[in-house]
């Protein structure tokens, strides 16, 4: 069993928040394919305040969700404070702050990466959100600014002089954004100087790196993203491995299922429009490495009518299913702000 605060879970395999990605429908998914824990993607503490009806339907989730946390973003501490009192009046198991995104229209504003660059402002915002609620709090966040100003290990004592009760570490500097490789020695160095619990986060992209990583730098538990949408199998087969048992490999009819679930979840919560939006979304990232993916893609932004669309899905992954080219794993992938 892991531990979180008072939080506890079957296995450390956990999905990561991403913005305009782990929405309700795709949370639930994953949790249905195995991730312990899911994370909203980043809710605007200013939005929330001024009415925003985009930000109020991101505070939603449903109950198969739990363990569920939201997570806030902004500069101003008051507004930090309601969002996540908003949070628990809803029912989230935890709120988490986003300290680590490096999209600039959000650090220019002082949110984001840039609240983690002063360690003694970050104590008094944390302090503040920690006193406003009942529920657990957590950070999210980078290595530090640039490789010049890795300043992580000061803000995570802060946090827990703060009462944050665990951390998530994206193995890159805010300067980074999401190029180069996800520095996981300096997250095993942070975890053995740590007193609160760490979550290891960056270049998840195989349940055999995952589990590798997981044990290599003894952190808490890991956080998967952007493996998650290329490979949502990922889960798993990460607790296959870790329970020491036979590898999960999917089959076309997994596939099948997994995209019957996920129709079924985005008719529930979205609009007919919206529904064939994301289904486009997630089919393009899942197809990713199969023959002939690129004219997939293609297609599929390109089909209106529902019912087609995922008759096409069917139909490509039944007929492509051992054709995929494991390249695909080294290749670039979603290199914008996702959390």
């Amino acid at each position: 069993m892991i531990k979180l605060g008072p939080i506890q879970l079957e296995h450390p395999f956990i999905l990561a928040p991403m913005a305009g990605i782990t929405n309700s429908p795709f949370r639930r998914l994953m949790r249905k394919m195995g991730s312990s824990l899911v994370v909203s993607e980043l809710v605007s503490a200013n939005g929330l305040e001024y009415g925003g009806k985009k930000n109020l339907e991101l505070l939603k989730f449903h109950e198969e969700e739990r363990p569920i946390g939201i997570q806030v973003f902004g500069e101003r501490v008051d507004l930090l404070c309601k969002a996540c009192q908003k949070a628990e009046q809803l029912g989230a198991d935890f709120v988490d702050l986003n300290v680590g995104c490096p999209v600039p229209k959000i650090v220019k504003k002082g949110a984001g990466a840039a609240l983690c660059r002063n360690a003694k402002e970050l104590e008094k915002i944390l302090k503040a959100i920690v006193k406003s609620v009942n529920i657990p709090v957590s950070i999210k966040m980078r290595t530090g600014w640039d490789e010049q100003n890795k300043n992580a290990l000061d803000c995570i004592k802060a946090a827990a002089e703060a009462g944050v009760q665990w951390v998530a570490i994206h193995g890159r500097t805010k300067a980074q954004g999401y190029s180069g490789q996800a520095d996981w020695d300096f997250i095993g160095e942070i975890k053995s100087k740590s007193p609160l619990p760490i979550i290891g986060n960056g270049d998840l992209v195989t349940a055999e790196i995952t589990l590798e990583k997981y044990h290599s730098y003894k952190v808490d538990a890991v956080m998967i993203g952007r493996g998650a949408l290329r490979n949502p199998f990922i889960f798993k087969q990460a607790y296959e491995l870790w329970k020491n048992k036979v590898f999960f490999a999917p089959t076309a009819q997994d596939y099948v299922s997994l995209m019957q679930n996920l129709r079924i979840l985005l008719n529930e919560n979205c609009s007919a429009f919206m529904a064939v939006i994301y289904a486009r979304k997630f089919l393009a990232w899942f197809s990713s490495g199969f023959r002939g993916c690129h004219e997939f893609r293609k297609n599929v932004f390109t089909i209106k009518e529902p019912e087609t669309l995922w008759n096409e899905a069917f139909l490509y992954f039944e007929n492509n299913m051992h054709s995929r080219n494991l390249d695909y794993i080294s290749q670039p992938f979603l290199m914008g702000g996702h959390g």
